[in-house]
């Protein structure tokens, strides 16, 4: 998003993305906290396997980027990061991922170093 960009959010309710070949691409920024990864995970998967099948089998979805935010205390609670990490290494640029530690007293390692912010 840019300055002045429209966006629109959803909080709460039922939780799925479901494009149409037809569909307009869009972009999506996702926002989770602790254990409320869950339904977003199972949306970034299936953005994964529409990639993937556009990418091997002509799939006629015009798909945008997705992009996660993730925080939790520490690193240790940052539930599915190595499935989060695999997913944007498998599809650069298209899935990407910025995990948020909040009070992470341990050294992180250096897989996820590159895609933590916080203390």
């Amino acid at each position: 998003c840019t300055l002045d960009s429209e966006v629109a959010l959803r909080v709460g309710g039922d939780f799925f993305f479901d494009p149409q070949p037809d569909d307009s691409p869009v972009n999506l920024v996702l926002i989770a906290g602790g254990v409320g990864i869950n339904p977003l995970f199972s949306i970034l998967l299936h953005i994964a396997d529409l990639h993937g099948y556009q990418e091997g089998k002509g799939n006629r979805h015009k798909l945008g980027t997705a992009k996660l935010y993730y925080s939790a205390k520490n690193t240790s609670e940052l539930l599915f990061k190595k499935n989060i990490l695999g997913l944007m290494k498998a599809f650069p640029g298209k899935i990407t991922c910025c995990f948020h530690v909040t009070q992470q007293r341990s050294q992180i390692c250096k897989e996820l170093q590159p895609h933590i912010t916080g203390k």
